[in-house]
């Protein structure tokens, strides 16, 4: 069964590539461009991951972070906060709002599989029969 992706990215050009990318991968994309989009997809069906850019446009993607954390069915969920500052200080503060790891802009493909990879299977439990 492929894995969900809950891609939060305002910026079209940035979704689509990395909505392309997640597909060819082979995971199942959901894709986000606001916070309103995000929260109704995240209540519809639970994804496996969120990759999540923190600044959307005037919104910060740090409040769904914030929010998926409070929230019992969703705590667990791996969130990559995705943004353009790369100051150490700028990554401390996303991973401080609740997100697993950041990672900046340009994204580097390389790194985001390996981060992929390394929450999905911190996060896979094993089937009790």
């Amino acid at each position: 069964m492929k894995r969900r992706i809950l891609v939060v990215e305002d910026n079209p050009a940035n979704g689509e590539l990395l909505c392309d990318w997640l597909e060819a991968e082979g995971f199942d994309v959901v894709a986000a461009e606001n916070l309103e989009q995000a929260f109704n997809a995240l209540k519809t069906q639970a994804p496996d991951a969120v990759l999540l850019d923190v600044q959307l446009g005037a919104e910060d993607g740090l409040t769904l972070a914030a929010w998926i954390r409070k929230d019992p069915a969703l705590l667990n969920t791996p969130i990559i906060g995705v943004t353009a500052h790369a100051m150490i200080t700028d990554h401390e503060r996303v991973l401080q709002a609740g997100c697993n790891a950041c990672i900046s802009k340009p994204v580097d493909f390389k790194l985001l599989n390996q981060q992929l990879d390394r929450w999905l299977q911190l996060t896979a439990t094993p089937k009790r029969i």
